[in-house]
């Protein structure tokens, strides 16, 4: 018997970055359970829907968009057809956004001091500035719609504590130039926990709610060995996520089983900011 206190079952569903590891992830587990899913992403060929999502990437509770986070028209174009498709969305996942990787050049992870301003506008763009416009857009949407509403900002460990440096070192053994882990996403990050909590206030007597839900490393097969060794050293629960993991807190967030929660922040990520 399905239990209607953590149903999403017939929902319209928006998730960004819907197409890499855990976007993927939210998308193939709200639809499974029902839910009517719109997939923004900035690649849909057939190609990488199959790689990402597999078989069930032709269901038609589920529909793509080719969407620049970054540009208000772009996203505006995609929520007018998933208006006309389906109706207003019942909720939004904030999950795209950019990070730079330990094999990143040193141009872009190296010192502090000598960080490209360039790259960290494009992250703080990304990260920061596209889960406002989308969130702007979609809020306003369904604040006309006069419904209740959930929206999911996808926070960091990054955001709320700064980087562990050390668990990086082994890179200066490769190079001789060590990978510093760069300011720009911690910035970003750290952004969208006072962004909820504003929309959380401004939006709370129209039935939106917004939260953050703060996740940490998860583990990638082509991820070196020791980096992850290294990591989770510093993991209390000793090991690092799997892409899975997350899925029961997103389903939370966006059904009934969360009606009074708006403006939190949901923390998993295995005790590391327990530290």
């Amino acid at each position: 018997m399905e239990d209607s206190l953590f149903s999403v079952k017939d929902k319209i569903i928006i998730v960004t970055g819907g197409l890499w590891q855990l976007g993927a992830q939210y998308v193939t587990e709200l639809h499974k359970r029902g839910a009517r899913v719109a997939v923004f992403a900035q690649n849909i060929q057939q190609e990488r829907r199959e790689k990402a999502l597999g078989s069930g990437c032709n269901s038609p509770r589920l529909a793509f968009y080719q969407v620049d986070i970054t540009l208000e028209e772009s996203v505006s174009r995609a929520l007018d057809d998933i208006e006309q498709q389906w109706g207003t969305p019942d909720g939004l996942v904030n999950n795209a956004g950019i990070d730079t990787q330990p094999s990143a050049p040193p141009e872009v992870s190296g010192p502090f001091e000598h960080f490209p301003a360039a790259v960290f506008r494009k992250v703080v763009e990304v990260n920061l500035v596209g889960t406002f416009l989308v969130t702007q857009q979609v809020g306003a949407r369904m604040k006309a719609a006069g419904k209740k509403w959930s929206i999911i900002n996808v926070g960091s460990i990054y955001g709320v504590v700064s980087p562990v440096q050390d668990i990086y070192s082994y890179k200066k053994e490769d190079t001789g130039v060590p990978f510093i882990k760069p300011v720009a996403y911690s910035a970003a990050k750290s952004g969208i926990y006072n962004f909820t909590r504003y929309c959380a206030t401004y939006w709370g007597r129209d039935g939106i709610r917004v939260n953050t839900l703060t996740i940490s490393g998860v583990a990638r097969p082509d991820q070196d060995p020791r980096f992850q060794k290294n990591y989770t050293a510093r993991m209390p629960i000793g090991r690092m996520a799997n892409e899975d993991e997350y899925n029961g807190t997103i389903v939370f967030l966006l059904s009934d089983a969360s009606v009074y929660m708006t403006g939190a922040n949901v923390v998993v990520d295995g005790g590391w900011t327990a530290w």
